[in-house]
């Protein structure tokens, strides 16, 4: 196995994937940090309404691309509407929080971001087609989008200057780009598939402007692993229960772990079962090990190449089952270092 050139997070770390529930943003901060010091992230609360959603959100990076929110979807406008200025408004009380409340920190801190392919997939143009129907308009977003990023990084790194940052850019519809899968304004139809390596050239340029260790984060069961290590990401968060299916994908995974790729590994669901039952730890750190087993990877290196994560978001669960997740996911990585 290829050892990753340094350390990206401490061993045994957990961490969450991004979203979580409610609206106060001060709690919010004031709980990841709390809830997982080895990797705590800046929190995304879609409940505060458009520009709290992860395209919203997202699209409030990106320079000199206005967008605005037009029944329901966001479309490039000719100048920034009131639902994008609120974006504004909402990550500068984001920063405020955390220069607030990590004050003195010092160690790994994630922030996310949806990815270019995603919000070429969900930001309109202003006929009504998806970006990604125009090549060169996606082009324009990647490159605008990779400009947003790196300024949105070094305004982190200034606000918390012991942070090393780390960014996931989020990309669940890149699976549907590439297969040509994205409806229409229509849904009729489908916009003709991107090529994989037009894909992995833009997400590279993405990940190379950024200037931190870039983790992609997708949840779809057939989520293009080599091209995301060939994009240049530091590490893959998956969901492993759509991931670890069949011995092709999992010949993918190690490969990506072998080039020395870190692993974000979603196991903890993000919705309680029917039963109501919570995360159980031990349950969650064996899933984990018998992924890393199977993949003939050492068990002593499981705990500095695996960080523990929900599935996905978890701004659909209660406050309280939120919280046991990040508890169980917590303890899970410990577990990990216990071998």
């Amino acid at each position: 196995m290829t050892e990753p050139v340094a350390p990206l997070w401490p061993a045994g770390s957990a961490t969450g994937i991004g979203s979580l529930p409610g609206t106060d943003i001060a709690e919010a901060v004031k709980f990841t940090l709390g809830e997982l010091p080895e990797l705590p992230y800046l929190p995304e609360l879609p409940a505060r309404g458009p520009g709290a959603d992860m395209i919203g959100r997202s699209a409030g990076l990106l320079v000199e691309f206005p967008v605005e929110l037009y029944t329901g979807r966001w479309r490039v406008a000719g100048g920034a509407g009131r639902e994008l200025r609120r974006a504004y408004d909402l990550r500068e009380r984001d920063l405020d929080q955390l220069t607030e409340q990590a004050e003195g920190f010092t160690g790994t801190l994630k922030v996310q971001s949806a990815g270019p392919w995603t919000l070429a997939a969900s930001i309109e143009l202003a006929l009504g087609e998806a970006v990604v129907s125009d090549h060169g308009a996606a082009r324009d977003l990647a490159g605008s989008l990779a400009e947003g990023l790196k300024g949105h990084v070094a305004e982190v790194r200034r606000r918390v200057p012991g942070a090393n940052v780390l960014l996931q850019l989020d990309e669940p519809s890149l699976p549907a780009v590439l297969a040509g899968r994205v409806r229409t304004a229509s849904t009729l139809h489908t916009y003709r598939s991107v090529a994989p390596s037009t894909a992995r050239d833009t997400l590279s340029s993405v990940i190379s402007a950024a200037g931190v260790p870039v983790v992609v984060h997708c949840c779809a069961p057939d989520a293009p692993l080599a091209l995301l290590r060939e994009a240049g990401a530091a590490a893959l968060a998956l969901d492993l229960d759509l991931v670890g299916v069949g011995a092709e994908r999992l010949d993918a995974l190690g490969e990506a772990i072998d080039a020395g790729l870190g692993l974000f590994a979603g196991v903890a669901r993000t919705t309680p079962p029917a039963n109501g039952k919570r995360p159980d730890a031990a349950a969650l750190a064996d899933r984990v090990r018998r992924l890393w087993r199977d993949l003939g990877f050492a068990d002593e290196l499981l705990a500095q190449r695996v960080v523990v994560t929900p599935t996905c978001g978890l701004a659909g669960a209660s406050p309280a089952y939120a919280q046991a997740v990040l508890k169980a996911c917590r303890e899970a990585a410990r577990r990990l270092t216990d071998q």
